[in-house]
This record gives C-alpha cells, structure tokens and sequence, in this order.
C-alpha cells in the first residue's frame, strides 16, 4: 500500500508528468494536460502538485492559485455590511483534482490544506479577505463545504471561506478529521 502522507507538494514543472494525470472529470484533465503551463508562463494562476518522493514525475493531484476580486454585491448581505464599499481581494483555487489512482486517499485534503497555508503566508504581505473556490459539481461542492466553505449565492457555484476564520486556529481542525 502507497503511504500519501509522504506526498511532496510543490509548483508544476516540465518533469511532471501532465498527460498521465487522469480523475474522471474531463475538464480538470484537459486542464493540466493542455492548459496549465500557458497559464503559469502568463501569471494568471500559480498550479501546485502532489507527488510522492518516490516518484516524482507522477502527479497524484493538483490545485491552481490565483488572485480575484469580488463585488460585495457576490458576498452574504451579512458579511457585506462589514465591509467597505469597494471589491473583496480573495484567493482562487480555480480547480483541484486528486487522480483516479489515489481517490479515497485523503490528497484532496492535503492539497486544500496547502493552498491555505500558501495563502495565509501570502496573506501576511498583501491583502486577502478570504478563500474562494469554483465548484465544478455537486461532489466537490460537498467537499469543500465539509471544511467550512459556503456558497456566495444560491444560484453560483461559488464558495468562500473568509480568512479571519483562521486568526484563533491557524489550520482549521476540520481540515484533519475523517469525514465519511
């Protein structure tokens, strides 16, 4: 058995093996077999690995970074009224995908955790209000929700979880628990 707690998480390069990465859904696989490099050599969004020590051309999952600003008129009217009158810097996680071969493994998990450490960090030099994600189905809407994330509207597939949320607990402890 694979032990993934080992996973190296690190930015995508030309020795990853992008064309053997495949999880079952076509758009993150046609993502980071055609379109993430372009993406990296022109700023729009950072794309982070996993692989394990072992072999480190396999990709076992990946997340991309970006930055974004939302209107307040996207946020919670709870949330809005305490905000000043102008757009919302956030951080993206645009897409995450764990590979068919490791599903069940806990990757995703450590992928999310490692975005918002990455994004903590950032968030020290510049400013960020909170996490954003695009949930591409059902499933991962669920997942992200597990971890505190809620949507920014009925009708969007976007979530959000605001950075303040870690002041007290810099990980939030959900992030480490099983879930069923």
């Amino acid at each position: 058995m694979t032990n993934f707690r080992n996973l190296v998480i690190a930015p995508l390069n030309a020795a990853h093996d992008r064309a053997g990465f495949h999880c079952n859904v076509e758009a993150l696989d046609q993502y980071i077999h055609k379109q993430a490099g372009q993406d990296i050599r022109r700023r729009i969004s950072r794309i982070f690995v996993a692989t394990l020590p072992d072999n480190p051309k396999e990709v076992m999952g990946y997340y991309s970074l970006s930055t974004l600003s939302i209107e307040l008129s996207q946020l919670p009217e709870k949330l809005a009224r305490k905000l000043p009158k102008q757009p919302v810097p956030v951080a993206l996680i645009g897409r995450l995908a764990v590979s068919k071969n490791a599903l069940g493994c806990g990757i995703g998990k450590m992928l999310l955790v490692d975005a918002i450490k990455r994004t903590l960090t950032v968030s020290d030099q510049i400013a960020i209000y909170a996490m954003v994600v695009d949930a591409i189905n059902d499933n991962a809407k669920g997942f992200y929700e597990q971890f505190g994330f809620a949507r920014l509207s009925d009708d969007s597939p976007r979530l959000f979880l605001p950075l303040k949320s870690f002041e007290d607990n810099p990980v939030p402890i959900n992030l480490f628990q099983s879930h069923a």
